[in-house]
């Protein structure tokens, strides 16, 4: 990470200079992300730091505002990522446009992971309406992979405020999830 804590002391930086600098960490929140996916590879780690990468890309000050917020839009842009990937496979399952082929094992459980990923960015939106800094320590510590004190840092409350919230918000979501909330 002392990689990381130069890349944030340089004051005029921009995306292209700083990604080399981050660049394995951000594999490294790759790879923590594409784990959950039990191994059914759609994505692999470097695709989705380049898709990442894209969607930053699109907005170059991100770099302007510290090390913490870095993290956090690259924590959303590799939810975003995900999401759409998820999406993507739901929309072939549907049928868009191609051929029948049979199911096999690993699809199924592609489809079951894209479909637990859009049941959760679903209830995600939901905790979202009702309170934001709720759903955002989720996609920081969850999607991100950030530590409590860089969710603290990039939120702007203390570490002891985010590890109230992720507990809150994780049993929101477990309940939500099993269709217990409204």
């Amino acid at each position: 990470m002392s990689e990381v804590s130069e890349a944030s002391s340089l004051p005029a930086a921009t995306l292209d200079q700083l990604m080399p600098l981050v660049f394995e960490e951000l594999r490294r929140l790759a790879r923590r992300q594409l784990a959950r996916e039990h191994e059914i590879q759609t994505l692999q780690t470097t695709d989705l730091v380049h898709e990442a990468y894209l969607r930053l890309a699109a907005h170059p000050d991100v770099v302007r505002y510290g090390r913490p917020y870095f993290y956090a839009a690259a924590a959303r842009a590799m939810r975003n990522v995900l999401i759409d990937a998820a999406r993507k496979r739901g929309a072939m399952k549907r049928g868009a446009g191609a051929q029948m082929l049979s199911l096999d094992e690993d699809r199924a459980a592609a489809d079951t992971y894209g479909a637990e990923l859009l049941e959760l960015d679903e209830a995600l939106e939901r905790l979202t309406l009702l309170n934001p800094r709720h759903a955002q320590t989720v996609v920081y510590r969850f999607f991100g992979g950030m530590s409590v004190e860089d969710t603290a840092a990039a939120l702007g409350v203390s570490p002891r405020t985010v590890k109230s919230d992720w507990a809150l918000a994780r049993a929101w979501l477990y309940d939500a999830l099993r269709g217990d909330v409204a």
